[in-house]
């Protein structure tokens, strides 16, 4: 399947589901993330879900992260336009958020985080296929910031549905997740 093709079917797909169907994907989805053998880590990088459009919460298993790993520090992202990237962001209780113009909340401020600290990140979707390789929202932000994190960095998705057989446009940029969370299944790459 065609990229394209994969964003329209799979935004669709998740905006048909129910919120009774959302919420026991969420569990079934916590329950698959626990299995995975994660070493210790600092720092974790997670999305935030754009709740309207039916986006997987990675925050229960932010939540899980941070009860095995106490002393774990979340970053957040905000989109710098301009420069089409993102800058990281440490999250902590006084953090103020506002959604931008994709309607994806972002801290106003904080602390920066260099993204090569970074250990873990947790990283949107649309689709992904059994190769490992994701569709995103097509602007490339997460492949860029992805690009800059140091090679041994956790790549983590997580999908509400199976994996697609292949995505057949591939693009010179697009980073490979290392693995994939399903309600069903963890997919390791």
């Amino acid at each position: 399947m065609k990229k394209q093709e994969a964003r329209r079917y799979y935004r669709e797909k998740r905006a048909s589901l129910s919120s009774a169907e959302t919420l026991k994907m969420q569990d079934l989805l916590l329950i698959q993330f626990q299995r995975l053998s994660i070493p210790y880590i600092n720092l974790a990088h997670s999305y935030l879900p754009i709740y309207k459009n039916n986006e997987p919460d990675p925050m229960p298993m932010i939540d899980w992260l941070k009860f095995i790993n106490p002393n774990l520090q979340l970053t957040v992202s905000k989109i710098d336009q301009l420069h089409l990237e993102m800058k990281h962001f440490l999250q902590d209780e006084q953090t103020i958020f506002e959604e931008n113009v994709y309607g994806i909340p972002e801290p106003i401020g904080g602390e920066d985080v260099d993204e090569k600290d970074i250990d873990l990140a947790i990283i949107p979707l649309l689709a992904f296929d059994k190769n490992g390789q994701r569709v995103g929202y097509g602007k490339g932000y997460y492949d860029r910031f992805l690009a800059k994190c140091r090679p041994d960095i956790i790549k983590i998705g997580i999908s509400y549905f199976p994996p697609l057989d292949e995505i057949e446009d591939l693009g010179l940029f697009d980073k490979k997740l290392d693995f994939c969370i399903t309600p069903d299944s963890v997919y390791a790459f």
